[in-house]
């Protein structure tokens, strides 16, 4: 009995494994998108329902009435076929001739010999359901011989009939035997499948492009872009639009809140600083008033590093910038410092970004460059929907265990190079959150020149 269980339930367990690497298939065929998926979801039960009526009326209807159609022609044939046999033979009655035009019919006797050998059956044949009906219908209504052609001649059938010593050859049309307007019934279901479909893409289109837009308008928004975006469509859509931007406007009302408090602590913090270098301005110079004016100075730089790494640069505007230009002013600026800067720009390079918190961004990543090696390399490339800009240098490098714990604000390490001497250790904090701002990310590895590689890739 357990092992009854056991072996069950091992079933039913292969059972569900085998389920779900079948789903597993057939999602990974499916479409993605929801335009897409909205199509299949109105055309697939259409296209079936189409089948379905397609198949039982070609199945029953068309079949049912090619067999009461060749059952009539049938009798034809064998009332004929009985008012010959009562002739002897030889015999040849105009009236008889008269008899089969009204049934729509040409009447021949020939000599009497074999029938033709059965017509071979083609494919054509197969699904002609002509190429059956009327041959049983001719089996029921005459008891003689027979032989039928039906797709011999365009638009006519011939039937013979062996009496014995004659044979009768029957010429008719085809259309007398089956239905002739199949092909309007199908150009019918063809049409308006057709224009469901038209119906349905135009429709679903006009229902998914709102929803393209909150999630291009999302998309801005993550950017640090930004676009007007009213909510279109669906009572649904609209509700979901609505939340978007009510969302936005508390992120801005925040955003906006910060910054004003920020102004007031720097404002209230550099006027400290600006009493300090008047009061070490009026004290004679000693020994003592040097360090203490570095100390200002240094909490000055510090200052101006928090407020820039809380600030963010929110406020900005986004603004189309060329950034091969500023890779050049970067190079400038190194080489004031004594340093070697190598620049190279491949393909478009203009980017909708806010240009002084980019500038701030690839700045850090060259002051921490410039700090700690000779040697600088600026690569600029655009690769599709993304511009990569990567910033090379000779220094010592960073050890892979610790590329990520730099990125944190007031990190420091022991050796190596984010030693920031003097600084408040938030260059790459910094640096990383103005990426991400912008929809972008840094991410560090180990440099061609056999230093430090920073990579800041932006979507365009």
């Amino acid at each position: 009995m357990i092992a009854a269980a056991s072996s069950a339930l091992t079933a039913l367990s292969q059972l569900r494994r085998a389920w779900r690497w079948v789903a597993r298939s057939v999602a990974e065929l499916l479409p993605k998108g929801l335009y897409a998926r909205s199509l299949l979801i109105v055309i697939v039960p259409m296209v079936l329902l189409q089948t379905a009526v397609a198949y039982v009326f070609m199945q029953r209807h068309w079949d049912i009435v090619t067999h009461r159609l060749s059952a009539a022609v049938a009798r034809d044939v064998g009332a004929m076929v009985d008012l010959y046999g009562a002739l002897p033979p030889g015999v040849d009655d105009p009236k008889l001739h008269a008899i089969a035009a009204r049934f729509h019919m040409d009447v021949e006797t020939l000599p009497p010999g074999p029938l033709p050998p059965k017509t071979p059956e083609t494919f054509f044949n197969v699904l002609d359901p002509l190429t059956r009906a009327l041959p049983e219908e001719l089996g029921a209504q005459v008891r003689l011989p027979f032989w039928v052609d039906t797709v011999g001649r365009s638009g006519l059938m011939e039937i013979r009939v062996n009496l014995g010593g004659r044979v009768l050859r029957f010429i008719t049309r085809r259309t007398l035997a089956y239905e002739p307007n199949v092909h309007i019934f199908i150009l019918w279901m063809l049409g308006a499948s057709l224009v469901l479909v038209t119906v349905a893409i135009l429709f679903l289109r006009n229902q998914i492009r709102p929803i393209l837009r909150l999630a291009d308008a999302a998309e801005d928004f993550g950017k640090g872009r930004d676009a007007e975006f009213h909510p279109r469509g669906a009572r649904e859509v609209r509700q979901a639009g609505y939340a978007f931007i009510e969302m936005k406007r508390r992120i801005e009302r925040a955003t906006e809140q910060r910054t004003a408090m920020l102004n007031g602590v720097s404002h209230d913090l550099r006027t400290m600083l600006t009493r300090f270098k008047l009061s070490l301005a009026v004290i004679d110079e000693s020994a003592e008033v040097e360090p203490m004016q570095k100390d200002v100075d240094e909490m000055q730089r510090m200052l101006e590093g928090y407020l820039a790494f809380a600030r963010g640069d929110a406020g900005e505007p986004t603004e189309l910038t060329d950034l091969r230009g500023v890779l050049d002013g970067l190079r400038a600026d190194a080489e004031r410092h004594g340093a070697r800067v190598e620049v190279e720009a491949k393909g478009d390079l203009n980017v909708r970004v806010r240009p002084i918190a980019i500038k701030r961004c690839l700045g850090n990543l060259v002051a921490n460059a410039e700090r700690h090696a000779k040697t600088i390399a600026l690569k600029a490339a655009r690769e599709q929907r993304f511009v990569n800009i990567c910033v090379d240098d000779d220094g010592p490098g960073i050890a892979p265990e610790h590329r990520e714990d730099v990125f944190r604000p007031f990190h420091r390490l022991d050796e190596a190079r984010n030693q920031d001497e003097g600084g408040s250790g938030l260059g790459l904090a910094i640096a990383r959150d103005v990426a991400r701002s912008h929809g972008g990310e840094i991410t560090l590895s180990t440099s061609p020149l056999g230093g430090l590689r920073a990579c800041v890739r932006l979507p365009i």
